[in-house]
C-alpha cells in the first residue's frame, strides 16, 4: 500500500502553494480537511476519462482532502481557478490517520472513483487492485475490503447520498479563510 498525505508536500509539479488543514467534528462529518492552493505549477495535468479531457492542476486551482475518521476512503476534490468544481476524486483505502507531524495521511487501496460535474461515474484501477492481489502486496481481506467499499460507495454516489460530495464546498471555504 503507498501511504498518501494530505499536504502533498513530494509534488514536484506545484511550485509555489498555500496550505491549510483543520479537524471537523459536525453532525454530518468526523475528521481532518486539508486544502492545497496551486499558486503555480510547472505544467497543467490533464486526465482522460473516455475521450474527455479533463484539466485537474492548474496555476489558481485547490485541491481539497478530506480524511474522514474510521472509514475506508478519502476524497480528493479539485476546482478551477474560479472555485468550480472539476472532479471528485474518491479514493479507497485501508485507514486514514495523522502523522506524528499532524499531517493527514491514508493508506491507498489502488482502486477509485471519480465523480464528475455531469455525474458521470468512472472507476479506475482495478487492475492495479488485482495486481495488488496476485502479487501479494495485499492480503485477500484487504482486497475483499476495498471490493465492499467501492461496491458500497457507488450505490451512495448513485442514489445521491454520499455526503462528502455535497460537503466538498463548504469545507473548501473554510479552510480557505485559514489562507486569507
Amino acid at each position: 500500500m503507498k501511504r498518501k498525505y494530505g499536504d502533498r508536500a513530494d509534488w514536484r509539479r506545484v511550485v509555489e502553494r498555500r496550505y491549510a488543514q483543520a479537524y471537523l467534528e459536525t453532525e454530518n462529518f468526523k475528521g481532518h480537511v486539508t486544502l492545497l492552493e496551486l499558486g503555480k505549477v510547472t505544467e497543467p495535468l490533464w486526465v482522460d476519462y473516455a475521450g474527455t479531457k479533463v484539466c485537474i492542476a492548474n496555476d489558481g486551482y485547490t485541491w481539497l482532502q478530506q480524511f474522514p475518521i474510521g472509514l475506508h476512503h478519502a476524497v480528493t476534490t479539485m476546482f478551477d481557478e474560479k472555485g468550480q468544481i472539476v472532479q471528485w476524486y474518491v479514493d479507497i483505502c485501508y485507514r486514514n490517520g495523522i502523522s506524528a507531524e499532524n499531517v493527514p495521511w491514508m493508506d491507498d487501496l489502488f482502486v477509485d472513483i471519480v465523480v464528475l460535474p455531469s455525474g458521470e461515474v468512472v472507476h479506475k484501477d482495478a487492475d492495479e487492485l488485482e495486481d495488488a492481489l496476485a502479487s501479494g502486496m495485499i492480503d485477500r481481506s484487504l482486497y475483499l475490503l476495498a471490493k465492499a467499499e467501492e461496491e458500497r460507495l457507488h450505490a451512495l454516489i448513485e442514489n445521491g447520498s454520499f455526503q462528502l460530495l455535497g460537503l466538498a464546498a463548504a469545507h473548501r471555504e473554510r479552510l480557505h479563510k485559514k489562507l486569507q
